[in-house]
């Protein structure tokens, strides 16, 4: 992004130019290229970067919407700044949790474009960030004066900043190579800030924001890992050390119905609950508690057993409520093999056809098409182990 052009989209001509950037996006029904088009024609004498970056902070707010709601037409982006972003609720709860840990302050080391910064301030915490990247830090810097909130921002490398004035540290290390074949590394040592520097953040009151994917033996002790998911998607863990940590593993789930949360206190452990024959229900556990380890504390809750001790299916013979999992009453066990498997579906008319799995090595989308689901019915099968032997049970989803 061109920091001229962005300069000049936060002045009055630039905004004209922004707000009618976003209109057009909606009367071209999306179309870049048409919304383009018309931008250049009735901004004719304006510089073409300027258009450019007006064009794309339109998009930008668009896709942002997922993640920022409301916010995110008044905020600004870059590409690479929203994709690794915070959603917004996530950011707001762990705002809330620095809150309750009565946090006056926090710096956000590597603020990117200040989606955590924002939550900070809008929870009444005064937050500064810094960033490698001018680019984010201008954007950060007018996210925070378009919502009218307080908090520094600077450019800055995060390893040599003297963090100690404020009550918490927060980071996010940056995942990405600029090999993009690589996606993201789980290789600690491509991370920016680098682990070492992690670590040394972890020996006092600090919060850092990790991928869901991080090897438990990689948490360091006295360390809190916090699994935390999004209306069923797993979006981050958050790593809380000093004293804002309470437990060792924390499940949280953020749903329309508010928050909840688990942890290990919660949890007897797999002997406690042990494996069982499949009951009248089944219970698929929320990926945030996968990822904590606390299947089994699903288990306890609901009154139930694993279906197997290495995966992640729960069975009882009632009926729970739980925002931890889904649950399902097992109509039938229908037949594993693929040719029995499709008869028995076609003899019930099923025609919408969906497919669960763990523990097999099946892939879902290729079955259904060999399946070739015909009827007016729906369904929903879950392929899965059952004392070592592939089962397939017909479930119907409590609602």
């Amino acid at each position: 992004m061109d920091l001229d052009a962005f300069d000049w989209l936060l002045t009055d001509p630039g905004q004209q130019v922004l707000a009618r950037a976003v209109a057009l996006g909606t009367e071209t029904r999306g179309d870049p290229l048409k919304a383009q088009s018309a931008l250049r024609r009735e901004f004719a004498d304006v510089e073409a970067s300027y258009v450019a970056v007006a064009m794309s902070q339109a998009s930008l707010r668009a896709k942002a919407v997922a993640k920022f709601g409301d916010l995110a037409a008044s905020m600004y982006f870059t590409p690479d700044g929203l994709e690794q972003a915070t959603r917004l609720p996530v950011a707001e709860h762990r705002a809330a949790r620095l809150v309750a840990f009565e946090a006056a302050s926090a710096i956000d080391l590597g603020c990117g474009i200040g989606g955590d910064l924002v939550a900070m301030a809008r929870a009444g915490i005064t937050a500064a960030g810094v960033d490698l990247d001018p680019e984010r830090v201008a954007v950060a810097r007018a996210n925070l004066a378009a919502l009218g909130l307080s908090g520094a921002v600077m450019v800055a490398d995060a390893t040599e900043v003297d963090h100690s004035p404020f009550a918490v540290a927060f980071a996010d290390p940056a995942r990405r190579t600029n090999n993009r074949s690589r996606g993201r590394v789980m290789d600690t040592e491509g991370w920016t800030p680098p682990w070492p520097f992690v670590l040394e953040l972890l020996a006092r009151d600090a919060c850092v924001k990790v991928a869901p994917g991080v090897p438990h033996e990689l948490i360091p002790a006295g360390v809190e890992a916090e699994f935390v998911s999004d209306h069923g998607e797993v979006k981050e863990a958050a790593l809380w050390s000093g004293s804002l940590a309470t437990v060792r593993r924390r499940a949280t789930v953020l749903g329309d119905g508010g928050l909840a949360t688990l942890t290990d206190e919660d949890d007897p452990g797999a002997e406690a609950v042990g494996v069982r024959a499949v009951g009248e229900f089944l219970y698929e556990p929320d990926g945030a508690v996968i990822r904590a380890g606390l299947v089994t504390a699903v288990a306890a809750g609901v009154g139930g057993g694993l279906l197997d001790e290495q995966i992640a299916y729960v069975t009882a013979d009632e009926a729970f409520r739980t925002p931890f999992a889904r649950g399902y009453r097992v109509v039938e066990e229908l037949p594993y093999r693929e040719r029995a498997l499709r008869a028995a579906l076609r003899e019930r008319g099923v025609g919408r056809l969906t497919i669960k799995k763990r523990g097999v090595a099946i892939v879902p989308e290729e079955l259904r098409r060999r399946l070739s689901p015909q009827g007016p019915n729906e369904a929903t099968i879950v392929l899965t182990r059952v004392a070592d032997e592939g089962t397939c049970l017909l479930v119907q989803p409590l609602t």
